[in-house]
């Protein structure tokens, strides 16, 4: 990216990338959920990612066993492309710290991302953060793994900002169904399902604080899952809703006929596509200053918002058309 004038350069100097990763993040458990996901994630070249469960994939009393066949499968040729992250204990539980140990320790190099679940508190998700750490550096770990929390209590949604500014974050992720249980019956279940989970007040806020808190320290916003999981029409309206009147940008799969609608309602529009190419080389010629197209004015605003959309769509295989030129030698 030497070019001075490349979008990420001269539209956003000094600013660190927003994260560009796929709208779903499939979540798996047990053994054969979790190789058919990563079989059918190397089949569609990584479109999606896959979270294999360390939480609620681990059978009692086999927990240790549950981490090293993780690790297994992240060290496997079943792994191909290399998107593979985990989700770990919650920190009430005994074992969370063997499993960053058992995955830091065996796949450290290779997994593409830990997620945190049920943290009640900013210093409590710190904590874990720095263990993290901790184990990265003592099995000679360098690299920067990203880290994905859960907003699902009240302490986490309350201290929503202060945890989307801790170091290593990439993602903050809403879990619905714990989120609405910690209310005491005070929301009723059918708030854990649509239309509810988009129309109780409480829910519908506690997701706009936990979108505006990721998006406004460059986090990827991610939405949980939809329950009706053999219905892909109902993951498909859910994902719509999510990101059109939420804001979100990703979206849990729990059954794998939930991939394709979750990336469907969250692929840029390809008309809107084409005219950000067209905005952005025309930028690209002016050096980045004002512009009329189709009697329209465009500037640095318009050009910026046009270049996370071109990167969001090319990097879910959406073709861009002679902007991908800009993709070439991207930092």
């Amino acid at each position: 990216m030497s070019d001075p004038q490349h979008p990420a350069r001269a539209l956003f100097p000094g600013e660190k990338p927003f994260p560009v990763i796929p709208a779903c993040d499939h979540y798996a458990g047990t053994e054969s959920y979790m190789r058919k996901a990563l079989r059918l994630q190397a089949e569609r070249g990584g479109a999606f990612d896959v979270t294999l469960d360390l939480e609620d994939g681990a059978p009692t009393g086999r927990e240790h066993e549950h981490a090293d066949l993780v690790v297994e499968m992240l060290n496997s040729d079943e792994n191909s492309v290399r998107q593979a992250g985990v989700r770990i204990h919650d920190a009430t539980s005994p074992h969370w710290k063997d499993d960053l140990d058992a995955v830091i320790r065996g796949a450290g190099a290779i997994v593409s991302h830990v997620t945190i679940p049920k943290a009640t508190s900013a210093r409590q998700l710190a904590e874990m953060i720095t263990y993290l750490q901790g184990s990265c550096a003592a099995a000679g770990v360098r690299r920067e793994i990203p880290v994905h929390a859960l907003i699902e209590t009240h302490g986490a949604l309350r201290e929503a900002q202060a945890i989307a500014a801790l170091p290593w974050m990439r993602g903050l992720d809403f879990g619905t169904m714990d989120f609405v249980s910690n209310h005491h019956g005070a929301i009723d279940a059918s708030a854990m399902r649509s239309p509810g989970q988009f129309e109780h007040v409480l829910v519908a806020r506690a997701k706009a604080t936990q979108v505006a808190a990721a998006l406004g320290h460059g986090l990827v916003p991610a939405h949980g899952v939809t329950l009706a999981f053999r219905d892909p029409l109902a993951a498909e309206a859910d994902a719509t809703r999510a990101r059109r009147e939420f804001g979100y940008l990703r979206m849990w799969s729990i059954h794998p006929d939930q991939i394709d609608p979750i990336l469907r309602a969250f692929a840029p529009d390809p008309s809107e596509v084409a005219l950000a190419g067209r905005v952005l080389l025309a930028g690209h010629h002016a050096h980045w200053g004002p512009i009329s197209i189709d009697d329209r004015l465009y500037d640095r605003a318009s050009y910026r918002y046009f270049w996370e959309l071109v990167r969001r769509a090319h990097a879910t295989g959406i073709a861009v058309g002679d902007v991908a030129q800009f993709f070439a030698n991207d930092a």
